[in-house]
């Protein structure tokens, strides 16, 4: 059984593309609103149910969080991907440093990883601010995955860089 966001009825939280916007426990600068430190965010319910959600080829979409849930699902395998190949953790922050530098697609765009998932951007506008929302949220995803990806002492943890050669639904991630 897939596991599902918990985000189901976020009361007064804006969308972009058809997405909530949902709060984050960050300190990255964008258009995320900013939760209380001791909730549980989207971005920790992508890394704790990452390892048990990337073995399904299929995933049943029981609300808007669902989307995001499976956009950051999708992410995390990349970035682990990047990740396979360094040793170190100095290694493995440059590398998702590079990863968070590449352009963020958009819906209707080349190169957004699902298309159909997520409505079309209706403005430019709109398109700006769920792109800055994702880099914001890649970027987010990207430096506590790097807390579980790697031991304290700097060395990778390989219960965790297994799954980087997992395909989520059925997607090969490059």
């Amino acid at each position: 059984m897939v596991y599902h966001s918990s985000f189901v009825d976020e009361e007064g939280i804006s969308k972009a593309c058809g997405c909530p916007l949902l709060p984050l426990k960050s300190h990255i600068k964008g258009p995320a609103p900013v939760s209380d430190q001791d909730r549980t965010d989207i971005v920790d319910e992508a890394i704790t149910f990452f390892r048990a959600n990337v073995f399904f080829r299929n995933f049943d979409i029981k609300s808007p969080a669902d989307k995001l849930l499976i956009y950051l699902t999708f992410y995390i395998n990349v970035a682990l991907k990047k990740l396979e190949g360094c040793r170190t953790l100095a290694e493995g922050t440059k590398a998702i440093i590079n990863l968070g530098l590449e352009n963020v697609p958009v819906p209707g765009e080349s190169g957004f990883p699902f298309p159909g998932l997520f409505v079309n951007p209706e403005s430019r506008k709109e398109a700006e601010l769920f792109r800055n929302y994702l880099k914001q949220i890649r970027e987010e995803a990207s430096g506590r995955l790097l807390s579980v990806a790697y031991r304290p002492n700097g060395t990778p943890n390989k219960w965790w860089l297994a799954f980087a050669k997992r395909k989520f639904m059925n997607i090969i991630a490059l």
